[in-house]
């Protein structure tokens, strides 16, 4: 296969009595960019590269940073033709590093060598053949999954950590890694965009008069990407079952985000709810704004590793009903800050969706859902980060070779 990283021996290294930081290694493609996987390297790298116990370089191709903390290598990457674009940038990569001495080496992506892999997706083949429903794989595919293998089975990786234990399973199934070689590493939430003060009201109120609600009329709300993805033909089904019965206030749904709105406002109106949904496009600024002006959110995904707005809803203290297939779920304790249902049963939405629009229960729920949210800050995410750090440091410390070799194979310690 081309691109293949080298072999050579590994050369022993006597213990070294350190008396500089620890010189720590990140791997991404795309940091601090449009992502959840390049946001939460950004978030926890930043917050680490302030530690000064750490020095911070991070490997990318592109980049956004605040902060002047962090050196940055640039690693090339060949796009064209497309099958290129995994391995040339593990390769590209790992030459870099091999050229250099560090002490950990943390990828948030595919490449041939790391000490530690935080997963944001789930394996390629799974991925490929059983969310998107392909039977067959692309030459794209098939070497994406070559790097991912390589990277598991001889790539020198202590742990494992993915975003939620929806994703380490799915890992799990493709690979033979053990229960203690994986911990789950969820993101974090940046608690000060959702006040829970005066500017929460000043918030639900601006909102509604923008789109002529009332101030008692409930507001469910979705954001996503993706509306077929992440059910919004199913949300809109139970809604308009809602609709149907006469003990419930009216309500109404508001659509943020990228879709085939067309196809999505003809399905509400054959539906009879056409007049209850708003679509407002994608909300490039100040989005924080709608999670506090929500009464519920709603996310019906086919799949999700994690779900960041899940998170960010419970941090405006709104209830949430996920699917059972939204790596988010971790957070949500049935009942008591929101709901885990399966999609496809739009019986069960529509009778979580009546449970929340009365108004002293989604209180209740809301208020719990902040609770779990501000256990989950960046801050907390980089703080764990940084005693998985010690630790394995201090088990290469202890190691007889506690320099990783080069990633290509050449050691330059």
């Amino acid at each position: 296969m081309f691109l293949q990283e080298k072999k050579s021996p590994v050369r022993r290294q006597p213990k070294i009595c350190r008396t500089s930081r620890y010189r720590i290694a990140v791997i991404i493609p795309k940091f601090g960019l449009v992502g959840g996987g390049e946001g939460f390297a950004a978030e926890v790298t930043e917050r680490l590269a302030a530690d000064p116990r750490y020095e911070i370089h991070v490997f990318a191709n592109r980049w956004r940073s605040g902060s002047s903390q962090i050196t940055f290598h640039k690693v090339p990457i060949i796009s064209f033709p497309r099958f290129l674009t995994t391995a040339s940038f593990a390769y590209f990569a790992g030459r870099l590093i091999g050229k250099m001495d560090f002490d950990l080496i943390h990828s948030h992506d595919r490449v041939f060598r790391a000490d530690l892999f935080t997963m944001h997706g789930i394996p390629h083949r799974l991925w490929v053949n059983e969310v998107r429903g392909k039977s067959w794989l692309s030459l794209f595919d098939r070497v994406t999954c070559w790097v991912e293998k390589k990277m598991v089975a001889s790539g020198g990786c202590r742990l494992f950590m993915p975003v939620s234990r929806l994703a380490g399973e799915w890992f799990a199934r493709e690979f033979a890694v053990l229960p203690q070689q994986m911990e789950v590493m969820s993101p974090g939430v940046a608690l000060e965009g959702f006040p829970q003060d005066e500017r929460r009201a000043v918030a639900r109120l601006a909102v509604r008069q923008r789109f002529s609600l009332a101030a008692e009329v409930p507001l469910v709300l979705f954001v996503s990407m993706n509306f077929e993805l992440k059910g919004l033909a199913q949300l809109l089904q139970a809604m308009a079952m809602l609709s149907q019965e006469k003990d419930v206030p009216p309500c109404r749904l508001l659509v943020i985000g990228k879709g085939n709105q067309g196809k999505f406002q003809k399905m509400a109106d054959s539906l009879g709810i056409g007049a209850e949904v708003i679509f407002t496009g994608i909300v490039a600024d100040g989005i924080e704004e709608y999670f506090l002006a929500a009464d519920a959110f709603v996310i019906l995904s086919g799949f999700d590793t994690f779900g960041m707005v899940v998170l960010e809803a419970m941090a405006a203290s709104v209830p949430v009903i996920v699917s059972d297939r939204v790596g988010a779920k971790d957070l949500v304790q049935e009942g008591v800050n929101g709901f885990v249902v399966d999609r496809e049963d739009v019986g069960t939405v529509k009778e979580r969706l009546r449970y929340l629009l009365k108004p002293g229960q989604r209180d209740v729920l809301g208020s719990a859902a902040r609770l779990e949210a501000e256990k989950h800050t960046w801050d907390q995410a980089a703080a764990k980060l940084a005693a998985i750090y010690q630790s394995l440091l201090k088990n290469k410390a202890d190691s007889p070779a506690h320099k990783i070799d080069g990633m290509d194979g050449d050691n330059h310690g």
